[in-house]
């Protein structure tokens, strides 16, 4: 399953649209396949960051907030979304491997 996470440092990024930043990993029964990849956009978009979610064949979007445009926009494209995630990215990408990362997860370090 290839993934996205929307990031901002070393967090999962509070609002979609308002990021520059995302990390790509594929994560294979509860494993990393890859290094997670950095992707840096020159400016936030979430139109740009659904874009890169298309043509990166991503199956899964993790973000704290999303608009109603953009999270219809993935959904219609068979990208399923895991948001209103709070917390560092690492713990997000452990949850997520662990297969406990939900919709609304605090993460421990998130508190």
């Amino acid at each position: 399953m290839k993934v996205m996470i929307a990031i901002s440092g070393s967090d999962v990024a509070p609002r979609f649209d308002l990021t520059v930043e995302a990390i790509i990993v594929q994560v294979e029964n509860g494993e990393l396949t890859h290094e997670p990849r950095e992707l840096v956009l020159s400016e936030p978009s979430g139109d740009e960051l659904c874009g890169l979610a298309v043509s990166e064949a991503v199956d899964l979007v993790v973000c704290g907030g999303i608009d109603e445009v953009h999270y219809e926009y993935l959904a219609w494209k068979k990208i399923r979304i895991v948001d209103g995630v709070i917390g560092s990215y690492i713990e997000a990408l452990d949850f997520l491997r662990e297969d406990r990362l939900a919709a609304g997860t605090i993460l421990p370090g998130g508190e």
